[in-house]
């Protein structure tokens, strides 16, 4: 009897874990996206590996790819069909970085973060703002919420666009928040229709900086604003050495990425595109606190991911391929937080800008 009774103490007990890490353990951040409701993207469950195979034969020879250009964004799509499940189960709705701060938790300082931007720019009532890679819409329902401005955003994934409308729904935002599926490449706005702009660690995707940022131009209003946190390394990196190199190229390799800008090119290449640079500083620099603290995670919280994954997957919830995703993510993580805790990289590299009051079409000035 008391045997039986272990039996089915530790059956209790194990369906218990099950349940928690399965049906209940949701966002890091925002409960939404539970471990049994990975998909990836707009990816058919049967070719989730194949499309990451593809994906990493691409991306693993970074600098290359930026010869390739006219292939970038279709893989950048293919990448955000692949991990924006992992990211809004495991980090949240905000796919980016920020400052940690004593005392408050990673949302608190995500969405100071976040609100920083929208001070920036003066975002309030009445103005039309585009987030510029807007993701699910983490960002742009807190500037929307601090500011109460209208905000459109633009991504090149429709599985994201379905994803930031159901969230923009459900947080009761849907007025002043709408996502559009494009590339900010070529973007299907009018010239001069928007009052600002914002892209939080989103132009990184872009082969030639040059190419985003004179969309942007084209689409504000003259002595409009505009604020990008990029990705770029710092004053520190050096070509020459081989951890630095490694870590770079992992950075690169992980998150879709046609090669790291130099922090020393962002204000040049704005000024360059007829834009006006006002402010520029890496917002990672102290007193910051580290941004990378949130990424060390242990290797028993990784055990019990990978072996979730791995169950949901041989069960046939989750689609064969999340668990090589899962893995290059944790990878990329250990190259992130590397490039934080040497100093060689920063994905807060703040440039805040304006279109001068008497700008005419910047496409004019290619001619």
């Amino acid at each position: 009897m008391e045997t039986t009774t272990a039996v089915w103490a530790v059956f209790a007990a194990a369906a218990a874990v099950i349940y928690w890490f399965v049906w209940v353990m949701g966002a890091a951040e925002v409960k939404g996206k539970r471990a049994v409701d990975l998909k990836m993207g707009s990816i058919t469950s049967d070719k989730v590996q194949d499309n990451y195979k593809q994906y990493w034969s691409f991306f693993r020879r970074p600098k290359e790819t930026a010869g390739d250009s006219t292939n970038v964004p279709a893989f950048v799509d293919t990448f955000y069909n692949l991990v924006t499940d992992i990211y809004e189960w495991g980090w949240g709705q905000s796919f980016h970085f920020s400052p940690s701060i004593p005392n408050l938790s990673h949302r608190d300082a995500t969405r100071i973060h976040e609100e920083r931007a929208a001070d920036l720019i003066n975002a309030r009532p009445g103005l039309k703002v585009l987030d510029v890679g807007c993701g699910v819409g983490g960002p742009m329902r807190a500037i929307a919420s601090h500011s109460r401005a209208n905000i459109t955003g633009i991504t090149i994934n429709e599985y994201q666009v379905a994803r930031a409308r159901a969230h923009n729904r459900k947080a009761g935002l849907d007025s002043i928040c709408d996502v559009v599926c494009g590339n900010f490449l070529s973007m299907p706005f009018s010239d001069a229709s928007f009052d600002a702009a914002y892209s939080i660690e989103a132009t990184c995707h872009a082969p030639k900086l040059q190419d985003v940022y004179r969309e942007i131009y084209r689409v504000l209003k003259p002595g409009a604003l505009y604020v990008s946190y990029e990705w770029v390394t710092t004053p520190l990196f050096r070509a020459d050495n081989e951890e630095h190199v490694e870590i770079i190229h992992g950075i690169e390799r992980g998150d879709a990425l046609p090669g790291l800008r130099s922090h020393d090119e962002i204000a040049v290449i704005a000024n360059e595109i007829g834009f006006e640079v006002l402010e520029e500083k890496d917002l990672a620099k102290p007193p910051a606190g580290p941004w990378w603290t949130r990424l060390k995670m242990g290797k028993i919280a990784y055990w019990r991911n990978h072996l979730l994954v791995s169950a949901l997957t041989m069960l046939r919830i989750a689609p064969k391929g999340v668990v090589d995703v899962h893995e290059m993510l944790y990878e990329t993580a250990g190259h992130l937080t590397r490039g934080g805790e040497t100093g060689i990289f920063t994905p807060m590299h703040m440039i805040l800008c304006r279109k001068p009051s008497t700008a005419t079409n910047v496409a004019a000035a290619d001619e």
